[in-house]
C-alpha cells in the first residue's frame, strides 16, 4: 500500500481502510499488488494442508471529509462520505460475485490507462444506499492464467450481456451467454 501512494486510515475488524491521494491507477495497483502477495503465500502455506485466505477489495474513488469525529469523551480522525460508502459496499459484493477486486465506474473513469488492467463490467445496478445506478468492473488482473485468458476472449459478449440484461432485452442476454 505504502510503495503505491496510500495510507491505512484505520483496521476494523479483519478490514483495513485505505487512503490513496494520489490517483486511482495507485489503488488498483495496490489491490493487485495484495492479490499476488496473498496468492504467493497461499502456495507457501498449501504443504501445510491450510485452507488458502480470501480477501475482498472494493475501491471508489470520490470527495470525502477527512478529519476528527466523537465528544468530550472519545475522539478519533476518520473520513467519511458518500465514496466511502461505496467502497464498502464493493467490498461487500466481492463475496456475492465470488471476485476478490471490484471498482466503481467513478474508480474506472480516474484511471489513466484503464487498457493496462485486465477488467470487465460485471454488474450495473442499484447499490444499497445509493439512488443512483453504479456499474461495477471486476479487476481480474491475478486470475489463474487460463482464467484471465478466457475472461479476456469473452469480455464483448459478457459486458454485451450485461448491458442488455439491464436495458431489459433479457432473450438477447440469455442468448448472449449460452
Amino acid at each position: 500500500m505504502i510503495d503505491n501512494g496510500g495510507f491505512i486510515d484505520k483496521y476494523i475488524g479483519d478490514a483495513i481502510m485505505a487512503l490513496f491521494p494520489g490517483n486511482a491507477d495507485d489503488a488498483v495497483k495496490a489491490g493487485i499488488g495484495m492479490l499476488k502477495t496473498l496468492a504467493d503465500y497461499n502456495l507457501s502455506q498449501e504443504h501445510r494442508d491450510r485452507q488458502p485466505i480470501e480477501i475482498g477489495i472494493g475501491i471508489n474513488t470520490g470527495t470525502l471529509m477527512l478529519g476528527t469525529v466523537g465528544g468530550s469523551s472519545r475522539i478519533d480522525t476518520t473520513v467519511i462520505g458518500d465514496a466511502v460508502n461505496l467502497s464498502a459496499r464493493l467490498e461487500q459484493l466481492t463475496k456475492v460475485y465470488q471476485t476478490p477486486l471490484l471498482i466503481s465506474d467513478n474508480t474506472l473513469a480516474c484511471l489513466k490507462e484503464p487498457t493496462q488492467y485486465a477488467l470487465r463490467l460485471i454488474d450495473q445496478g442499484p447499490v444499497r444506499g445509493k439512488t443512483q445506478a453504479v456499474s461495477v468492473f471486476e479487476v481480474f488482473e491475478t486470475d489463474p492464467t487460463d482464467q484471465k485468458q478466457a475472461k479476456l476472449e469473452t469480455k464483448p459478449i459478457f459486458e454485451a450481456a450485461v448491458v442488455n440484461y439491464y436495458t431489459t432485452a433479457i432473450e438477447a442476454a440469455q442468448s448472449l451467454m449460452v
